[in-house]
């Protein structure tokens, strides 16, 4: 027997693998976004000192989030998403569906699955709730998302008509306020930690949509009958910082903690 006839049923078995292994497709990689990651178009202080150009298109936002909150190209509006669906709610007092082209100069999001349960038993305004809600946090370095259902005294929201350029900073920028009586809806928001200050917001920013999804904007003050919280623990952050001229040119310098905090609630 030859060394090629010794050697055949070798080189066959090693030839009905390469076969098997060729015919063989390993299935469509499934991408599962990660859950635990606020993603973050932009920075406060960029909004703050009047960068109002869209950068990042609604699509993007929904596939790194589905709850969540910000602004329109051009300060054209507040943004509130709620279960997948992202609103605009206008200077005018209406609200509108986003459409997935629109884009937002700044905007936060997350996959929102609540990790604490908090029940609101008793009629509080915007200071209780918000310190009802610390008493439940597990630390205060982490993100939270903030989604609070109830039956509302009274919301006061405001919203930012569309500007025009040269944009001016957004403590000059004079917004529309709108009280709502008497009202169900969902607070939508996010408790950032201290350490953020520049990027994000600390501490509390919250917006509001109504359960009929004909009132919203962001929350300047409420008084909540009753209600249920629930907050998202988020220990990751992706930051997308816009590519744009007016966000290369800018001048982020400067401490404007102050500006922040008054913009909050005016």
């Amino acid at each position: 027997m030859t060394s090629v006839q010794r050697a055949m049923p070798w080189l066959v078995a090693v030839a009905a693998l390469v076969l098997a292994f060729t015919a063989w497709q390993a299935p469509p990689a499934v991408f599962t976004p990660d859950r635990e990651v606020l993603f973050q178009v932009s920075t406060i202080d960029a909004l703050m000192i009047g960068d109002y150009t869209g950068s990042a298109t609604f699509a993007t936002l929904a596939e790194s989030g589905d709850f969540g909150l910000g602004t329109f190209d051009a300060l054209d509006g507040e943004m509130v998403a709620l279960n997948g669906t992202f609103w605009q709610a206008t200077a005018d007092g209406q609200v509108h569906r986003a459409d997935p082209s629109m884009t937002t100069p700044f905007a936060v999001v997350t996959w929102f699955d609540s990790d604490i349960v908090i029940p609101y038993e008793h009629s509080s305004d915007l200071d209780a709730i918000m310190a009802a809600t610390d008493t439940r946090l597990i630390s205060e370095n982490y993100f939270y998302a903030v989604a609070i259902s109830g039956t509302f005294d009274f919301v006061t929201v405001r919203s930012f008509p569309r500007q025009e350029p040269p944009y001016p900073p957004l403590a000059e920028a004079v917004a529309n306020q709108f009280t709502y009586q008497d009202v169900t809806g969902t607070l939508v928001g996010f408790r950032s930690p201290a350490y953020v200050t520049g990027i994000n917001v600390p501490g509390y920013h919250l917006h509001f949509i109504s359960d009929d999804r004909t009132q919203g904007g962001h929350l300047l003050d409420c008084r909540m009958r009753e209600g249920n919280g629930a907050l998202d623990i988020t220990p990751r952050m992706t930051l997308w910082l816009p590519e744009t001229v007016s966000f290369i040119g800018a001048d982020l310098t400067g401490d404007r903690t102050q500006d922040v905090a008054a913009v909050e609630r005016k």
